[in-house]
């Protein structure tokens, strides 16, 4: 079973590499380019044949070391 785990930034937490993206984006000449957040997908292939399973399982994983819970939001996703 699958698990993709999406970290992002908490609101309020200064992103600079998505300002960065957003500034180089405008020289390019793209408009209408408002508020760009940075932040990172991880896939998981996981053993578990239960879908609930693999969720808390990869929930685990979030709380525990892919995401910085001071800083760091995440969801779970079972694909």
């Amino acid at each position: 079973m699958k698990a993709v785990v999406t970290v992002m930034l908490k609101e309020g937490v200064l992103d600079p590499q998505g300002k960065a993206i957003g500034h180089a984006l405008g020289v390019l000449g793209f408009t209408g380019v408002g508020e760009v957040r940075v932040g990172k997908r991880i896939e998981l292939d996981l053993a578990e044949t239960d879908p609930e399973a693999a969720r808390k399982s990869a929930e685990d994983m979030g709380r525990s070391l892919l995401a910085n819970l001071v800083i760091e939001s995440f969801q779970v996703e079972i694909v």
